[in-house]
């Protein structure tokens, strides 16, 4: 006799998306070789559905963020790391199988969270580097999440599980979603994306007149919900007294980051917030103040910038590769360094600056 397998964390999910879809039977992609024994696949499972509102797409659920199982972790309140994913992709009438693209996209964030152990939440971002489907003619270089319009959050015997919703984004769209926020800019352009479903072939919804002015006049009444930047290239070098002179700190960032960074002086520093950059290896916070001034401890730097100093780095700030010296303050210079964007195999696809 054996003992009957625990499932349900796994139930509670299918209980959920039953009551949108009935006895509709999903597609459904299993993993032969669970991740842990050597797999490659993290996720458990990817279920399928047809949906026809507001247009025929593939409603695609996983199983495995979550804990589908016996409960392991310590904390009571979530199951897992707290979510699942769903992703809408646009379906064409005659299709059967939803596109391997995008279950492979899937378990790609299955292996990003997994590895690095970043989760997702309402309202991330997540810069993909270039065509979410790769090889595809597709304008969507980017992902953002939203809370699944149609799937409640859940609470399971293992803990709550919140549905979040993957859209394909466009690189404009993903600058606007930094200087303002996430939902403002997709509620702006629902219109051109019914049901935030994924169409590879669609144009960025900010080309729309309408949606361009309602973005402009959110980050102009709102600034920024973009508090933490993660940056890859990201160095402090502190300056030094000579015998005759004294050389400035170095703060080191990266081409593709230094418009992001202009543009987030503006949103968050003039708004009066802060704003932290940071790596594995060193966080730079970036604070408005009356007067300007450097404060170091350890691995963690304090900028804090005057509205004058904030304005020449604002004006300087371009995506190419340069040193730039501030007039408003001799103790700082900003070095801009090439980014280089690479493939999946490592190799450089684009060079920024």
């Amino acid at each position: 006799m054996t003992d009957e397998v625990n499932t349900t964390g796994w139930d509670a999910i299918e209980e959920e998306v039953t009551k949108l879809y009935g006895e509709q039977e999903p597609k459904h992609y299993g993993t032969a070789i669970p991740y842990m024994l050597g797999g490659q696949d993290p996720l458990d499972g990817l279920s399928a559905y047809k949906a026809e509102s507001p247009s025929p797409h593939w409603h695609i659920v996983t199983f495995g963020f979550s804990e589908l199982y016996e409960k392991e972790l310590e904390n009571p309140d979530y199951s897992g790391y707290g979510f699942e994913l769903t992703f809408r992709v646009a379906r064409q009438m005659d299709e059967e199988e939803p596109p391997a693209w995008a279950l492979n996209l899937l378990q790609n964030m299955g292996r990003y969270v997994f590895n690095s152990g970043n989760v997702f939440a309402s309202g991330d971002y997540l810069d993909a580097n270039g065509p979410i489907c790769l090889g595809a003619d597709t304008q969507l270089t980017a992902l953002a999440f939203i809370p699944d319009p149609e799937l409640e959050p859940i609470h399971t015997p293992n803990g709550r599980v919140e549905f979040l919703q993957m859209v394909g984004i466009t690189e404009d769209e993903l600058e606007a979603m930094k200087t303002w926020n996430t939902r403002g800019v997709l509620e702006a352009g629902k219109a051109e994306i019914p049901g935030y479903i994924t169409d590879l072939s669609r144009e960025s919804i900010l080309r729309v007149p309408a949606v361009q002015e309602s973005v402009h006049s959110g980050i102009g009444r709102d600034g920024s919900s973009t508090g933490f930047l993660f940056v890859d290239q990201l160095a402090w070098n502190p300056g030094k007294n000579g015998l005759f002179s004294k050389k400035p700190s170095v703060l080191t960032i990266g081409a593709k980051q230094a418009e992001t960074v202009e543009k987030l002086l503006r949103g968050r520093l003039l708004k009066g917030k802060e704003l932290t950059l940071a790596n594995r290896d060193l966080s730079v916070t970036l604070q408005p103040a009356a007067t300007t001034s450097i404060e170091m401890n350890a691995d963690k730097v304090l900028l804090k910038l005057d509205e004058t100093v904030i304005n020449e780095l604002m004006h300087k700030l371009q995506p190419q590769e340069d040193e730039i010296r501030l007039s408003s303050y001799k103790d700082l210079s900003i070095q801009v360094v090439k980014t280089y964007i690479r493939d999946q195999d490592g190799n450089v696809v684009t060079t920024v600056g």
